[in-house]
């Protein structure tokens, strides 16, 4: 969906329709868990604190979440989805995989059925919504960022090489802003350079994440869609070029890491009681410490971190070069290819 908490604000109130809105608190430590496309004209985005949100733009209206409304649209596009396949895999309450090799309605073009619900969407629920179209999950949730709001964007095998080698590295998804800088220290700056690197040689620089970076370079994953596939945790994590040591240094850390866990909490309506700090070290070893919590632990920047100082304090004082935190959740149960064009 397209800015998705924003879009129904906007649907649902009128007069905000046209101005820039973000959903979040605008209090010091509030985050902005999704951003109008009004409000990204003045580089104001999702995960960013609400501090900064309100310096890029004076006039930035906030609004309160309503996660019971989204949660119900969120019920209402998935029904839609549903009237063509049951192999539906959501990723959060504003994004989904389809699977939509064998539909209900025998429709052989993957493009087509594209516009069909997307334009069902538009008319039943006045939402707009992009879709990303390809031949395995990687390049589909590639293409679905590539013409927003209320685009297509499709990849068929023949173009993929091509559009991979040109993509910013930056645009990967999974490639985080760390990770960003790390490999522009390598010399590599979009997909031609990394698919020049050896298997080898991302392992080393990467470790596991080398592995996907080498494969999906190549438009090569072969997961499946997983309908009903239960979230078990949200996390986020930080490597960073430079060892962190001082206090002051950390606590930047932690708040950043902090501001980009919360949106993703809230996109996927996720409520954990088990929080996990994981500390790397400058000389490669590794941490974890966790507590878990009787009841579920609120998306509260303040509180998240005091938790995370509790936990700090259980580890031995040394440089660290990665760190991340992760809540879980204690309920465990929390072919013949389409034509890809006309």
């Amino acid at each position: 969906m397209d800015a998705f908490f924003a879009q129904v604000e906007q649907r649902d109130h009128p007069q905000y329709r046209g101005h820039p809105l973000v959903v979040g608190s605008p209090e010091r430590r509030g985050v902005v868990a999704a951003a109008s496309y009004e409000a990204r004209k003045f580089g104001v985005y999702s995960a960013m604190p609400s501090s900064i949100a309100q310096q890029k733009c004076d006039h930035l209206i906030f609004v309160s979440p309503r996660f019971d409304v989204y949660r119900q649209v969120s019920l209402a596009i998935r029904a839609i989805f549903a009237r063509f396949t049951e192999l539906i895999e959501p990723l959060s309450l504003d994004e989904a995989y389809l699977d939509v090799t064998h539909n209900f309605v025998n429709e052989r073009s993957a493009t087509r059925l594209a516009q069909t619900i997307q334009t069902l969407i538009l008319e039943e629920l006045n939402l707009t919504c992009s879709v990303g179209v390809s031949y395995n999950k990687f390049l589909a949730k590639m293409a679905s960022g590539m013409q927003k709001p209320f685009g297509i964007t499709v990849i068929t095998p023949a173009q993929s090489a091509t559009f991979l080698e040109a993509l910013p590295i930056a645009k990967f998804y999974g490639v985080g802003e760390q990770t960003t800088k790390k490999m522009h220290a390598l010399g590599i700056y979009d997909g031609k350079d990394l698919k020049a690197r050896s298997r080898e040689e991302l392992k080393l620089h990467f470790g596991k994440a080398g592995e996907t970076y080498y494969q999906c370079v190549r438009g090569q994953d072969d997961r499946l869609v997983t309908p009903n596939r239960p979230t078990k945790s949200v996390g986020a994590e930080q490597t960073y070029t430079t060892d962190l040591i001082e206090q002051h240094d950390i606590a930047e850390a932690i708040d950043e890491i902090i501001h980009i866990l919360l949106p993703r909490l809230m996109r996927e309506n996720f409520h954990g009681q088990t929080l996990t700090l994981k500390v790397r070290f400058a000389d490669f070893t590794s941490m974890t410490r966790s507590k878990t919590f009787s009841t579920p632990i609120p998306h509260d920047a303040k509180l998240l971190t005091e938790y995370f100082w509790q936990l700090f304090a259980l580890l031995p004082k040394a440089p660290i070069r990665l760190m991340g935190l992760t809540l879980q959740s204690e309920q465990e149960g929390f072919m013949q290819q389409l034509s890809l064009f006309d």
